[in-house]
């Protein structure tokens, strides 16, 4: 069954640039990983500053493998100074169907 989430986060201040390319960067690797479907990346149109991300993974251990990925601890650690969460902000979805 797939793994599907929003990660949300709010990028601080004169920070938005630096977040917007770091997670482009960090896209680019995840959609390389074997188990990911999809990871789309979104700012909300009236707060710019506000970033979402679309993740869906072929099931849990394609995941659980995304978790463990070793670019994943340095991209999370660069990011925590730079936004307004602790850490981003997970809602796990179901398909309705």
């Amino acid at each position: 069954m797939t793994k599907t989430l929003l990660a949300e986060f709010t990028a601080r201040e004169g920070a938005e640039d630096e977040v917007a390319r770091m997670i482009v960067e960090y896209a680019e690797k995840v959609r390389q990983e074997e188990g990911n479907v999809t990871f789309d990346v979104y700012t909300k149109a009236a707060s710019p500053r506000a970033f979402w991300i679309f993740e869906a993974y072929r099931d849990e251990d394609a995941f659980q493998a995304h978790l463990k990925a070793p670019y994943g601890g340095p991209f999370n650690t660069a990011l925590a100074p730079l936004i307004e969460e602790d850490a981003s902000v997970l809602t796990f979805l179901d398909a309705v169907n």
